[in-house]
C-alpha cells in the first residue's frame, strides 16, 4: 500500500535521515545509567543490533557527559542526549553525539532571568559548530508554564501547540531548521489530535511520534498502534519510538513493536480508532530508562498492573512513573500517580500529594486509595 507522506523537510541524524520522504526511522532509549559505560555501550550495540536507526541517551550531569565520551568512542550507532533540565551541558555532549533534544517546559529550570530564547539560541550555535541536529521535545506533563496559564486547565493540547510553534519560528528566524518537533501525551487520541493540528500549521516540520508513559506490553503496543495508525495513514510522522516499561534486556522489544506497526500499517492491516479507557482501568507507565533511580520501579509497574485487575471495569486512570524528572508533573492528570524515587514511592491523587512511602508498603495504600475512589463513584451513581 502506498501511503501519503507529508512534505516534510530532510533532517540528517549521523548516517540517518528522516523526512524530506524517506523512510521512517524507528527509535529507542537507553535504560542503563549513563555512568555505567560497560552496560550503556552493551545496550547501545543491543539496540542497534535490533534494528534502531537513532539510540537516545539521558544526560544529566557533568558526570554523565564525560561517560557519553567513552560511550561514543565505542560505538558508530547514531545517538541521540536527552538534555534534561540543564541545557548548558550541551557544549560538553554535542561533540558525541548526532542530535540533542531539549524540552521546551524544561528550560526554566536553570537561570530563571535568562530569556529561554537565549538558551534555544545557545543551543542552536551548539548543535551547529558540531553538526548536530536536534529535537524540540514537547510533553503534556512539562509544558512551558508561561503557555500554559495562557489556556484553560482542561485544555492540555493548546499549551503544547503554542509552545512548540513558538520555538519552530524562533529557529527558523535565526536559521537553524536541523530540527524535528515532538508532541507526546499518555492518552492517544491526544497524541492524535495534537499532531494533526501541528502538522496542519506546519506540515514542513518532521515530527518524532510517539505515547508517552505507553507503559507495559501488551497494552503499551496497542495504545502506541492506535495514535501510530492514525497519524502515519495520514501521511503525519518521520520517526516514531514505542516506550514501554521493559526490563532492560528487552529494550529491544520497542524497536521490533515498532517495525511491526510500520510493516501493519504499510499493508493496511489496521484497526479502527477506539477511545482507549474511557469506560475501564488504564494504567500508564513511563519506559524505563537512564533515569530511574531504582531498579525496582519496573517491577512496581507490573505488580500495580496486577493488583487493580479487579478494578478493570472502572474508568481510572493509574499513572506509575520512574523518576523525578517526570514523575510530579505527569502524574498530575492521573486520578492516582505513583513516582518512583531511590527508597520511596511518593503516591498522588491527582495533583494532591498523600505522601511517600517504602516500596513494600505501597501496593496497599494504593489499594485503599483505588478503593476509596470506586466507592466514591458508585455513591455518586447511587
Amino acid at each position: 500500500m502506498k501511503l501519503p507522506r507529508n512534505p516534510t523537510r530532510a533532517v540528517r541524524i549521523g548516517t540517518a535521515v528522516i523526512g524530506g520522504n524517506h523512510p521512517i526511522a524507528v527509535q529507542s532509549m537507553c535504560a542503563t545509567h549513563t555512568q555505567d559505560v560497560d552496560a550503556t555501550v552493551a545496550q547501545v550495540k543491543d539496540l542497534a543490533e535490533a534494528g534502531a536507526d537513532v539510540i537516545r541517551i539521558a544526560v544529566d550531569s557533568k558526570k554523565d557527559a564525560a561517560a557519553l565520551a567513552a560511550i561514543r568512542s565505542a560505538t558508530d550507532a547514531n545517538l541521540s542526549v536527552d538534555l534534561q533540565e540543564n541545557y548548558r551541558l550541551a557544549s560538553a555532549v554535542a561533540p558525541h553525539v548526532d542530535k540533542i533534544r531539549y524540552n521546551p517546559g524544561h528550560l526554566y529550570h536553570h537561570e530563571r532571568r535568562k530569556p529561554w530564547r537565549d538558551k534555544v539560541k545557545f543551543l542552536a550555535e551548539v548543535a551547529t559548530a558540531h553538526d548536530c541536529a536536534m529535537r524540540v521535545g514537547v510533553n503534556c506533563g512539562s509544558v512551558d508554564p508561561a503557555q500554559q496559564e495562557k489556556f484553560p486547565e482542561d485544555d492540555s493540547i493548546s499549551p503544547m501547540l503554542a509552545s512548540a510553534w513558538e520555538h519552530c519560528d524562533l529557529l527558523d528566524r535565526i536559521g537553524y531548521t536541523r530540527y524535528c518537533v515532538s508532541l507526546k501525551d499518555s492518552d492517544p487520541a491526544k497524541v492524535i489530535e495534537v499532531n494533526q493540528r501541528f502538522a496542519e500549521e506546519r506540515p514542513d516540520v518532521p515530527l518524532h511520534l510517539g505515547v508517552t508513559e505507553a507503559g507495559l506490553p501488551p497494552d503499551g503496543i496497542i495504545k502506541t498502534r492506535i495514535a501510530f495508525e492514525q497519524l502515519i495513514s495520514r501521511g503525519i510522522g518521520d520517526t516514531i519510538r514505542v516506550s514501554l516499561t521493559v526490563p532492560n534486556a528487552r529494550k529491544g522489544e520497542e524497536i521490533a513493536a515498532g517495525r511491526g506497526i510500520l510493516a501493519d500499517i504499510a499493508e493496511g492491516r489496521v484497526r479502527s480508532v477506539v477511545d482507549y479507557g474511557l469506560d475501564s482501568l488504564n494504567i500508564i507507565s513511563c519506559p524505563s530508562c537512564s533515569r530511574v533511580e531504582n531498579e525496582n520501579f519496573v517491577e512496581l509497574a507490573q505488580q500495580v498492573k496486577e493488583m487493580t485487575a479487579y478494578a478493570a471495569e472502572h474508568a481510572i486512570t493509574i499513572a506509575v512513573m520512574g523518576c523525578r524528572v517526570n514523575g510530579p508533573g505527569e502524574t498530575d492528570d492521573a486520578d492516582l500517580g505513583l513516582w518512583c524515587g531511590p527508597r520511596f514511592v511518593n503516591l498522588k491523587r491527582g495533583s494532591e500529594p498523600l505522601g511517600a512511602f517504602p516500596y513494600d508498603e505501597i501496593l496497599p495504600r494504593l489499594k485503599d486509595e483505588l478503593d476509596e475512589m470506586i466507592a466514591q463513584r458508585e455513591d455518586v451513581l447511587d
